[in-house]
């Protein structure tokens, strides 16, 4: 338990809510540490049947901070941040999102690896690495374009454009969307549902569906981390985060 993230464990679901609601539970090293402790518990402990991950104050989460992620890179694989996506993408036991307001970065990225994932009417989802001057994590170069189809992944990845729930639900990223402010008490009724299941047959249930891609997914990670390591120091997002934090837009056009 932290002031950041909550863990709550009732009933053979394991809840890990992001409260950080001043910053719309923008992520820092400290909370992947976290999560990614919280996640290698949950796989841990029989009792526990099911993974859900949600956002206080009625957003899921604006991705990483940026002057945080700035302060403390993630230059090596021991990085918080890779603990935590390398322990999502790994998970035997069902995971689940309940997602309301934004949904940005890794907020969206995560929800890849999902098993289950709700989205109220009015989430906004967005993957804006390149916009940063960076590249796509959490094997969303491989998995985005598999789930949703190569010109709409571009779209997404290139562009970095925000999308709708909607759109989310036709792009197969989401299960359902539901009315603002019933999606934890509805991912919460998927998550009981769950728990009455039989273990072992949800977790072989979910390996057999993930065994032709789970070695290419690790494999792409990896590649990613490098590629993005790489992108951190690059002149381009240099020009991005001075932009950023100066609120000014950028500009690339000296940079091939």
């Amino acid at each position: 338990m932290s002031e950041t993230v909550r863990i709550d464990v009732a009933g053979g679901v394991f809840r890990i809510e992001l409260a950080r609601p001043e910053k719309k539970n923008a992520l820092t090293a400290e909370m992947y540490r976290i999560m990614a402790d919280a996640l290698a518990r949950a796989e841990a402990d029989p009792a526990v049947r099911v993974i859900l991950i949600s956002g206080a104050g009625g957003n899921f989460t604006a991705g990483n901070d940026l002057a945080d992620f700035l302060e403390t890179p993630p230059m090596d694989d021991s990085a918080p941040v890779y603990q935590f996506i390398e322990g999502f993408a790994n998970l035997q036991k069902p995971f689940v999102a309940a997602v309301e307001g934004v949904a940005i970065g890794v907020g969206t990225t995560m929800l890849l690896h999902c098993d289950l994932v709700y989205a109220g009417s009015g989430a906004r989802f967005a993957l804006p690495f390149a916009n940063l001057g960076l590249t796509p994590e959490a094997a969303s170069s491989l998995l985005l374009p598999l789930r949703v189809g190569q010109a709409r992944a571009a779209e997404m990845l290139m562009l970095g454009e925000v999308f709708s729930a909607q759109v989310a639900l036709e792009a197969g990223i989401v299960n359902a969307v539901v009315p603002d402010g019933t999606v934890l008490d509805h991912a919460l009724e998927r998550c009981h549902k769950l728990t009455t299941q039989p273990a072992a047959s949800l977790r072989l249930t979910k390996q057999l569906m993930k065994r032709a891609q789970q070695s290419l997914i690790n494999d792409t990670m990896r590649f990613e981390a490098e590629v993005f390591r790489q992108r951190l120091v690059s002149p381009d997002a240099k020009e991005a985060f001075a932009a950023f934090f100066g609120k000014r837009k950028p500009d690339f056009s000296q940079f091939n």
